[in-house]
């Protein structure tokens, strides 16, 4: 949602806001300030007002991005915003780094997803130009498997939250469903996340892209879906699927020819495609306020990586609610997009528990815990009571004793032909009970009768 006036959008009054804190830091003696505003809360336009102010008084800026990509969309918001664009430069911060002595030097330093600004090419910069005012901005200031961001920012500035921002019709209200399809216990982690190549192993499973398709039908037929997937040849897979099943899909990566890259892109956008899986890509900077949907393929340990992931389809339109389908349960990692959630520039400290949220066992949905009740399709909680299924008592003690190895099998290798293995491997995996009706309708085993209406509302 935005008001403009001619050719230029207008602040909100909670950007206004932050921009008028940012003025209070720097009188307080602040030299480096980054600023908190969740995803789709318009970072850019805040970004432009200070450069625009800052050009019009004949101080040079230097923009910093990571990615290529956002060099030109910034460069076009900036253009829009009447910023004297002969004193502001938007690079990538790999080029500044290696031209540092070429480089004119900025009276403010502005950081796009200032997250990453511990990082040595960033510190690099900073260092360059110590006199300059450094200011950043991001919707999670926090580092995957570092310090905090108090080793490059000496205050720190929260704007309004992502609940505010639905209330108050700037971001699209959504519906979370958790549908896992893939067991990552077993996963490694190396430098703060999952290790990339068990990810990518993990998922490339026919059987998990058949299953993303059909849950996708059920929950979000035909609505604009972005699917993140754990490497290349999973976008790959994903969007055959997709069209094998009909409908319009295609996959990006890194690799991707930016000819080819601009092409499926505005495809996307004109609604020529439904579907637009990726790898590496769109985790922050991307625009399309029309994406009704998205699809996680990708577990992570990066809340960072999840918040921008999981909101990519909340860019606000009028009577649109973002669908947002979870498949690797990084939900029961980070939360939901919308949790209140304490900022600090101290190092983060060691998740202690596992966020509290609710799982609905009839949908799918995903809701905090303090509702009672589904609020998708009305599902009254009840507490969860431990006992045992007459199916597991009847298991054969042999089998009984392959638990060890029943635990440490993935999915993908299980060979499960009864219901009560099904059963057994779902208790030793923790999965939900749901699971093993979806998984027994699936592959075609017999399902006690008793579960007949489970199986209805689940629609299997």
């Amino acid at each position: 949602m935005c008001n403009k006036e001619g050719d230029t959008i207008k602040l909100r009054p909670y950007q206004r806001e932050l921009i008028n804190d940012i003025k209070h830091s720097m009188i307080a003696g602040h030299r480096s300030i980054v600023s908190v505003l969740g995803c789709g809360g318009g970072k850019s336009v805040i970004q432009a007002e200070i450069a625009r102010s800052a050009t019009g008084k004949h101080n040079r800026v230097l923009f910093l991005v990571h990615r290529k990509e956002l060099c030109e969309q910034i460069t076009d918001t900036f253009t829009s915003q009447d910023v004297d664009m002969e004193l502001c430069s938007v690079s990538m911060v790999q080029t500044v780094s290696r031209r540092l002595d070429s480089i004119p030097v900025p009276k403010i330093i502005m950081t796009d997803e200032a997250h990453h600004s511990t990082a040595k090419t960033y510190k690099k910069i900073y260092e360059a130009f110590p006199d300059a005012l450094r200011l950043g901005f991001t919707a999670t200031p926090c580092r995957l498997n570092k310090g905090g961001l108090g080793e490059v920012y000496d205050d720190l500035i929260t704007s309004v939250s992502t609940k505010w921002l639905i209330d108050n019709n700037y971001l699209s209200p959504y519906k979370y469903y958790s549908v896992k399809l893939a067991d990552t216990s077993g996963l490694h982690i190396k430098a703060g996340d999952y290790k990339a190549d068990e990810v990518a192993e993990l998922m490339q499973n026919k059987e998990i892209y058949g299953e993303t398709v059909k849950q996708w039908e059920r929950l979000a037929k035909n609505k604009k879906t972005i699917a993140y997937c754990a490497s290349v040849e999973a976008a790959e897979e994903t969007a055959e699927q997709f069209q094998q099943a009909g409908y319009k899909a295609a996959s990006l990566s890194g690799s991707t020819s930016k000819e080819l890259r601009s092409q499926i892109m505005q495809d996307f956008r004109d609604s020529k495609l439904t579907i637009l899986t990726n790898c590496e890509l769109f985790g922050e900077g991307l625009d399309v306020p029309d994406c009704e949907c998205t699809v996680l393929l990708r577990p992570t340990q990066s809340l960072t990586l999840y918040i921008q992931q999981s909101m990519r389809s909340m860019r606000y339109m009028p009577g649109k609610t973002a669908i947002i389908i979870d498949h690797v349960g990084n939900c029961y990692q980070h939360g939901l997009p919308d949790d209140d959630r304490e900022w600090t520039l101290e190092p983060k400290k060691k998740q202690e528990n596992m966020v509290k949220i609710r799982e609905c066992p009839m949908c799918y949905a995903v809701y905090p815990p303090t509702q009672q009740r589904c609020p998708y399709c009305g599902y009254k909680a009840v507490k969860e009571i431990q006992r045992k299924e007459k199916e597991v008592v009847e298991i054969d003690l042999v089998e009984m004793k392959r638990q060890d190895d029943i635990r440490n099998t993935r999915l993908s290798d299980a060979i499960l032909e009864t219901w009560s293995q099904v059963v057994e491997f779902q208790k030793l995996h923790k999965y939900k009970f749901a699971w093993c009706i979806r998984y027994a309708a699936l592959h075609d085993i017999p399902i006690p009768q008793k579960y007949n209406n489970m199986r209805r509302i689940i629609g299997v």
